[in-house]
């Protein structure tokens, strides 16, 4: 019977692997993970060149707010390849704006949401005691409310401009990260590693920031890219309500919200856009729940 030879250097290879490294491999190795980050790098490339493209004063394959009655509604074409609207603008340009929009407003809302979540989670499950009944009180609170009417009232009250949006996305939905911070935090704080920290006279904030947060960056991590197809999803309802970004400048929820008097004579005004928000909206779903997956000490 043959028997396992384990070298040294193997040995070392297995016991030398970070947690951070393991989670990547394991993220990696799932077939669903790496087409979700092939998707998402093309969106964000997208989004990237038209931004840089529109800094200098250059749009691809047209400007997107150049207007052209002459060639309104007309289908996709070699000309045209997504067709026109009925301004006879062209669907391509106004799509890959509209994804520059997209991408700005989950980046953005999602760090937003993450400031105010970690640092409310982590007070309440490191200090404990009354600190935390007040703050997950506050939190129950808010959660009682239904989120997108919350944003479509404060949108309504402040005015529909794209920093409003990102602001008002971001502090409306940072409950849910506050208790899974919390919850972490819970855990952690009563490690060996924390209590020693605490016998050598640590500060209150370091060991919060050096010691237990870093420990809890997985599931941060997880809920950050879970937020972004949910920020984007909230940006198109609220275009296609007339309450996001306002025309002419471009958004996906916008484009379809125009199509809605041509839907049986220009179907291409609801297809492309609707498709684009269902594939990067299902790209970061499946991102996260790989990351999810991969960082589960069980699996």
């Amino acid at each position: 019977m043959s028997t396992l030879a384990i070298t040294p250097g193997a040995l070392g290879a297995v016991t030398q692997e970070t947690p951070g490294a393991r989670i990547l491999r394991r993220f990696w190795g799932n077939p669903i993970a790496r087409i979700s980050v092939v998707i998402i790098l093309f969106f964000a490339l997208t989004a990237g060149g038209t931004a840089l493209l529109g800094a200098l004063g250059h749009h691809w394959p047209y400007d997107p707010n150049l207007t052209n009655l002459d060639q309104k509604l007309l289908p996709p074409s070699l000309q045209h390849w997504l067709g026109t609207d009925n301004l006879g603008r062209d669907v391509l340009s106004r799509m890959l704006n509209g994804a520059t929009i997209s991408l700005t407003v989950g980046l953005i809302a999602v760090a937003v949401s993450l400031g105010i979540g970690v640092i409310v989670g982590a007070i309440a499950g490191y200090f404990g005691g009354l600190t935390d009944q007040i703050l997950m009180r506050s939190v129950d609170a808010l959660i009682c409310f239904p989120t997108f009417f919350l944003i479509l009232t404060a949108v309504a009250i402040l005015g529909p401009s794209l920093i409003n949006i990102v602001v008002i996305i971001g502090l409306v939905s940072w409950t849910g990260t506050a208790r899974l911070v919390r919850g972490e935090f819970l855990t952690i704080r009563e490690t060996e590693f924390v209590k020693s920290a605490r016998v050598l006279g640590q500060k209150d904030w370091k060991i919060i920031f050096r010691h237990i947060l870093p420990n809890a960056s997985a599931p941060i991590f997880v809920t950050a890219v879970l937020g972004i197809p949910d920020a984007i999803l909230t940006e198109a309802g609220l275009s296609f309500l007339g309450f996001g970004v306002q025309p002419p400048q471009a958004t996906w929820g916008n484009i379809i919200a125009d199509s809605k008097t041509y839907l049986l004579e220009a179907w291409w005004l609801i297809l492309f856009p609707g498709f684009a928000i269902f594939i990067a909206s299902l790209a970061f779903y499946l991102a996260g729940d790989a990351l999810r997956e991969a960082s589960n000490s069980r699996s």
